[in-house]
């Protein structure tokens, strides 16, 4: 029995630090889109996670151009 709910306990949490493909791509292009509301982008995005025993993270990385900086006008 302890073994079981050890299982299940892993299969739960493990459902829980994976993307489906269908969300990684949702992700990926929100990303892209606020990217491009700061940076003029050269069209490289890459979204990836990395897991270690304690933390998750999710990495976002885009080439840019250009910063597009907000101007306060007087």
């Amino acid at each position: 029995m302890k073994h079981d709910r050890a299982r299940l306990m892993k299969l739960l949490e493990r459902d829980k630090a994976e993307i489906n493909e269908a969300s990684r791509r949702a992700a990926l292009e929100d990303f892209k889109r606020v990217a491009n509301e700061y940076f003029e982008t050269d069209g490289g995005y890459l979204l990836t996670m990395r897991e270690d025993k304690e933390t998750r993270e999710l990495v976002f990385t885009c080439r840019i151009v250009r910063v597009k900086n907000f101007t306060v006008l007087p």
